[in-house]
């Protein structure tokens, strides 16, 4: 398997990502692990389909620029070419967006339009780049590199904002900024994969973007336990934090991935982290939870969440052995899978 950088030297690598972004290209490595092998299959049998479309079962059968992302991600870690090649052609057939580089974020079949909005979602973007450019040294097949690349330079060009003093990601090119204010999720700061992006596009502003991130991270924690929200709104005069009105004030399934990315990164002292593992030490821990009123959930997380929760917050998972995975829980045991595997 082709190694990431070491995730706890993240930092200090993108500080020097411009002088050795050349000679730090990714190395062959072992093959890849068992258990992730045998999760990405079944994901594989259960969501993908002949076309490279990968539905979202838990949404009336939509497809997202994430999950696509997502899939080559896991694709290239698994060395399953053939699913990765099946996967980028549609994604990049359907998702293309025509005045730039990056993906329409959502696909709905059965619908006379199946593409009505082409915004983007970073999120998705990101993985579709990284996994484009660890493909290209997998395989040695520059058209990758070449894709990946554009997409990365699209990113910082096109969602990257500074307010108050601060880099930021955008979640969206459209949507997501006023004259004062701009909306954020921070789950969307994926820190395993900006080193890729950075070895293959060196920019010091994916330095800024990993330094500034996990300062948002460290800021935007609310309720009872101190939690990240799945969105939050940062105030561009003065850089106060805030509970956006235009969504549930939740910690949730978007938010989620907030620690996952961050242990993935072996960034395991942060605050965030933290807070969520303490959260989820409880024996079943709720789908969300009101960062306003601190009500949960009325019902548990899903197996995914669950497995997910055990990993970083070090216990045994509460599965449900008659549980049948959607996309998104069957998704989260996935990338858990790949981050354990690659984890330091």
């Amino acid at each position: 398997m082709l190694s990431l950088l070491p995730r706890r030297a993240l930092l200090a690598a993108l500080a020097t990502v411009p002088a050795t972004a050349r000679a730090s290209a990714p190395r062959p490595g072992a093959p890849p692990d068992a258990e992730m092998l045998a999760a990405w299959r079944g994901f594989r049998r259960s969501f993908l389909r002949p076309d490279g479309r990968v539905v979202d079962s838990g949404n009336g059968g939509v497809s997202h620029s994430e999950g696509q992302g997502w899939a080559m991600f896991c694709a290239e870690r698994c060395a399953d070419r053939a699913s990765f090649d099946l996967v980028w052609s549609w994604t990049r057939k359907v998702l293309a967006r025509p005045a730039d580089r990056l993906l329409a974020w959502r696909f709905m079949p059965r619908t006379a339009n199946a593409v009505p909005d082409s915004n983007n979602a970073t999120d998705g973007d990101l993985f579709a780049a990284a996994a484009l450019l660890l493909a290209a040294q997998r395989w040695n097949h520059a058209p990758y590199a070449e894709a990946g690349a554009g997409m990365a330079q699209d990113i910082l060009q096109l969602v990257l904002r500074q307010v108050a003093g601060r880099w930021v990601l955008l979640p969206g090119v459209q949507g997501f900024e006023d004259a004062a204010t701009v909306t954020l999720n921070p789950s969307y700061y994926a820190f395993p994969v900006f080193p890729v992006l950075a070895r293959a596009v060196p920019d010091p502003a994916w330095l800024g973007i990993v330094r500034d991130g996990l300062d948002l991270l460290r800021r935007a924690r609310f309720g009872a336990w101190g939690l990240p929200p799945d969105w939050v709104t940062l105030d561009g005069r003065d850089g106060t934090l805030s509970l956006p009105e235009r969504w549930p004030p939740r910690f949730s399934y978007d938010a989620v991935r907030v620690p996952l990315y961050l242990r993935w990164a072996g960034l395991t002292e942060e605050p965030a982290l933290e807070a969520c593992a303490e959260f989820w030490r409880q024996p079943e821990p709720p789908a969300w939870v009101d960062l306003r009123s601190n009500q949960p959930a009325p019902y548990a997380a899903s197996d995914g969440v669950q497995r997910l929760a055990a990993w970083v917050a070090e216990r045994e998972p509460s599965l449900n052995p008659v549980a049948q995975d959607d996309y998104y829980s069957a998704v989260l045991k996935l990338l858990t899978k790949c981050a354990i595997a690659s984890a330091f």
